[in-house]
């Protein structure tokens, strides 16, 4: 079996055993627990350890804008597409589908094909398009998320306290601290391999723990309704038909005509959504329940419901894309593929509205005939 399928296969089987694992942990504690672990060991670890790996090669600097204009292309597109599929604006549901989908998360989705299918070399290409991502989903994705948070808030506070609310909030978490101790070497010429080896043991035990550890986590939180599964699903299909435009695009611009070059600008656009977006959500849903006693600002268990979708999905896709390459050659195939999608995705979205719209009408008619019982008697 190949190395990328029994990997996908890999993620699918952890999900699983945290699934099956939901009877043993008899508390949301339990499971906050775990999340802890995730939150404050590992994530700290893997991206202090994939910030101090970065080699900046100048020829490909062009890359991480790429990426870069990836997320941004998304963030901005999908206001105006999810309250078409049916999220409700302003709601939290829609600020956590905003925040999840631009991200992306190349680490776990794409670089094990690109790895063993196109080779180092565009491994590389891809781990740099990468830095934009990391640049988008910790920086820019965090300072919008708390944004989002004080506008919420209710408690009033000035600019000068909001400013000093976020300062708190930001240099409290451990990831902001590994990311600013990671650029602070990194600007004195340190990589990670100059590090005691100590330190480089510890931090790379703790990085292993996220994957398994992650996977398990989205197997024991989620919590998908057959509706709301349809509902996140036909999302994520629309995004694939997005991603894979914005793709056709960069390839038409670039000039693409190498296999390699431009199954790797596919691969990696559709890349599964990023669990540190559920990050950011899950530490302010927290800050928020210790304040007022429930989640204001976001909705955890859509992000969590959305990231166990999202990874198989996304791997079927790449994989699908991967073993056909010279039909994706084609920019006119890609379009096509494209425009499939988002027909899929916008016709479940269709379907669920019929089948609510029928429900409602069911529900009516119930109610007209109890109230004509009602006058009879």
């Amino acid at each position: 079996m190949d190395a990328t399928v029994q990997k996908t296969i890999l993620f699918g089987i952890f999900i699983g055993i945290g699934f099956l694992l939901k009877r043993k942990f008899n508390s949301k504690a339990e499971i906050q627990g775990l999340k802890k672990i995730i939150l404050n060991l590992a994530l700290p670890a893997t991206i202090f350890i994939a910030l101090m790996g970065i080699d900046i090669d100048p020829e490909l600097l062009g890359f991480p804008l790429i990426a870069l204009g990836i997320n941004l292309l998304l963030f901005y597109l999908f206001p105006f597409i999810l309250p078409l599929v049916g999220f409700k604006k302003d709601s939290p549901d829609y600020r956590t589908m905003r925040l999840m989908i631009p991200s992306l998360a190349p680490g776990l989705s794409c670089f094990p094909f690109i790895a063993e299918l196109l080779g180092q070399k565009y491994l590389a290409k891809a781990a740099m398009a990468d830095l934009g991502n990391k640049v988008f989903v910790l920086i820019i994705l965090y300072s919008i998320a708390t944004r989002w948070y004080f506008k919420q808030s209710s408690h009033r506070e000035s600019e000068k306290g909001k400013l000093k609310s976020l300062l708190v909030t930001l240099f409290s978490e451990p990831v902001t601290l590994l990311i600013l101790v990671a650029l602070a070497l990194m600007s004195f010429g340190f990589s990670f391999r100059n590090l005691p080896i100590l330190a480089q043991s510890t931090l790379q035990k703790l990085s292993f723990l996220m994957t398994p550890l992650v996977m398990i986590f989205i197997g024991l939180a989620v919590k998908i309704r057959k509706e709301q599964c349809i509902k996140l699903l036909s999302v994520l299909i629309i995004r694939a038909g997005i991603v894979m435009l914005i793709s056709a695009g960069v390839i038409w611009v670039m000039q693409l005509s190498v296999r390699e070059d431009v199954l790797w600008i596919l691969a990696f656009s559709l890349s599964a959504c990023s669990f540190w977006p559920y990050a950011h959500i899950a530490s302010i849903s927290e800050k928020e329940k210790r304040e007022v006693g429930k989640e204001k600002t976001f909705e955890s268990a859509t992000a969590i419901n959305l990231l166990a979708l999202s990874f198989p999905l996304s791997t079927l896709i790449i994989m699908l894309i991967m073993l056909n390459p010279d039909f994706m050659m084609v920019p006119l195939h890609i379009v096509g593929v494209a425009l499939a999608c988002l027909g899929i995705g916008f016709a479940l979205t269709f379907w669920i509205r019929l089948k609510d719209g029928r429900g409602v009408l069911a529900h009516g008619k119930a109610v007209w005939f109890k109230w004509l019982d009602y006058k009879k008697a």
